[in-house]
């Protein structure tokens, strides 16, 4: 099997990935959110509101300044939908798996070895610390 259809069987693997269909489950979900939609949006639409205040050729700081604080509040309101935290924990976790297989194929073609190199995170605490490289 040559390095090409290695790299597909691994793609169909990472899509068989409990953490892949965990993260796809949760877009679907967020997708289907009608609350979550409706908050996302409205967000868009004061988005498209700010871009026409800054702009214009007179600015209104004033409407500038209430359309900033409409949108931190609906990001704020966004981010604590029970979709979207499940949403973003999934994501975490597929990105963690996804660094781990980044960091073995780029290692190994940089001469490391294939069965022992891995993905080293330092979180700033030495006790979660497996060393520094």
């Amino acid at each position: 099997m040559d390095i090409i259809e290695l790299s597909r069987e691994l793609g169909r693997k990472i899509q068989q990935e409990e953490s892949y269909v965990a993260l796809q489950e949760a877009n679907k979900a967020v997708e289907a959110d009608e609350a979550l939609q409706a908050l996302i949006g409205e967000f868009n639409l004061h988005k498209l509101q700010l871009n026409e205040k800054l702009t214009a050729a007179e600015r209104d700081e004033e409407a500038i300044k209430e359309l900033n604080t409409k949108m931190r509040t609906l990001y704020a309101d966004i981010m604590a939908n029970d979709s979207m935290i499940k949403l973003n924990e999934a994501k975490n976790t597929f990105d963690g798996i996804m660094q781990r297989v980044f960091a073995i194929v780029s290692n190994s073609a940089n001469g490391e070895d294939p069965n022992t190199t891995d993905y080293h995170a330092c979180t700033g605490s030495c006790s979660t610390c497996g060393g520094c490289h």
